[in-house]
């Protein structure tokens, strides 16, 4: 039984017939092959993945250049493979390769908002004309999924990714510490900070409602 803390959430679904849970030890032959070249293994892992690698990254980075990400992470696979030795952790090291593409990308946006800002502060005084209000969103028309999306957002990115990959890609802790590179009570103690957080975002937009 998992901790009492567990946010609800939807994860992304996954099919009953999906390779991944009926064959986990067809990885290693799959990769095995890739690594000698064949390119037709690597479409059947990339097959096997995508919307796997598609939903966390999602989570993660939201929509804006999805598809490009997730070229990203399977272009890295691809010339990564020959390099793993430990072939029956494969589903760990794409996990891994999922986490660098995304915090690039949030490197990526920190240093557009920070050119953005500093636009900003030089056309602050030039007359841009009228602008019309911001349109705030109504809450009220907001299921709950776009409210734990929009949840999800508001955590640190280092608690949104633990979050991620252990509730809403259900691996264990354990393997989420290997993939992150931190310590297993590093990701206890994010994951309790993070469920809190989100609980509390939820309630406080549940109110509004």
């Amino acid at each position: 039984m998992r901790d009492n803390q567990q946010v609800s959430v939807i994860p992304a679904k996954v099919s009953e017939n999906d390779p991944t849970a009926q064959e986990p030890d067809a990885d290693s032959e799959l990769v095995l092959q890739c690594q000698q070249g064949n390119q037709h293994s690597f479409r059947q892992l990339y097959r096997r993945y995508q919307q796997r690698v598609r939903s966390t990254l999602y989570q993660l980075c939201g929509a804006e250049g999805l598809d490009d990400l997730v070229q990203e992470v399977f272009l890295r696979t691809w010339k990564g493979l020959p390099q793993l030795r430990q072939v029956s952790q494969f589903s760990t090291w794409l996990y891994r390769i999922c986490w660098n593409v995304a915090s690039d990308q949030r490197r990526k946006f920190a240093q557009q908002r920070s050119f953005n800002s500093k636009l900003k502060t030089a056309t602050d005084g030039i007359p841009l004309g009228e602008s019309k209000p911001s349109q705030t969103p109504n809450l009220m028309h907001l299921h709950y999924q776009d409210i734990v999306q929009r949840g999800l957002q508001q955590l640190s990115f280092d608690h949104r990714a633990v979050l991620v990959l252990h509730d809403l890609e259900d691996l264990p802790q354990k393997e989420v510490a290997q993939i992150l590179g931190i310590a297993l009570g590093t990701v206890k103690s994010r994951l309790f900070h993070a469920r809190m957080s989100l609980r509390q975002y939820i309630q406080e937009q549940g109110e509004m409602l």
